[in-house]
């Protein structure tokens, strides 16, 4: 399972590529504080929203408690989130790009992958198809 933030959720739905999520675990989970954000949100046809209302593998899950340990980061409601969540589980993958995120996650023994982590990985898996000209 791997529980994704606001930025690799929008770049990969918008890039067209939202199924590497996908290939990231079979269940991917959004914290409700994620899938509520005013920058996510732009509108019914905007390709992340519509990625969280029309694949039944992303789930967006209610609002996990912020463990205090995470509190003095100071991180945002929607890496909060993801990181609360995924420490409530052990081996579960968190998916953000905040540097600062990454190293709470690194400090609370949470595996993190970014939305770069995710392409290089399935471009080594021949996932990749995309080139730039």
């Amino acid at each position: 399972m791997c529980i994704v933030n606001a930025s690799p959720l929008m770049l990969l739905a918008r890039g067209g590529h939202i199924g590497l999520l996908q290939e990231c675990a079979e269940q991917v989970q959004v914290p409700k504080a994620v899938a509520e954000k005013k920058s996510f949100r732009r509108g019914p046809t905007d390709t992340a929203v519509r990625a969280l209302q029309t694949h039944d593998w992303i789930r967006i899950i209610g609002r996990p408690q912020i463990p205090p340990v995470i509190m003095p980061w100071g991180l945002g409601p929607g890496e909060s989130e993801v990181l609360a969540e995924a420490l409530s589980r052990p081996g579960t993958h968190a998916v953000i790009d905040d540097l600062a995120a990454w190293r709470c996650a690194a400090s609370l023994g949470v595996p993190v992958n970014g939305t770069l982590g995710l392409v290089l990985r399935a471009k080594k898996c021949g996932l990749w198809e995309h080139s730039v000209d």
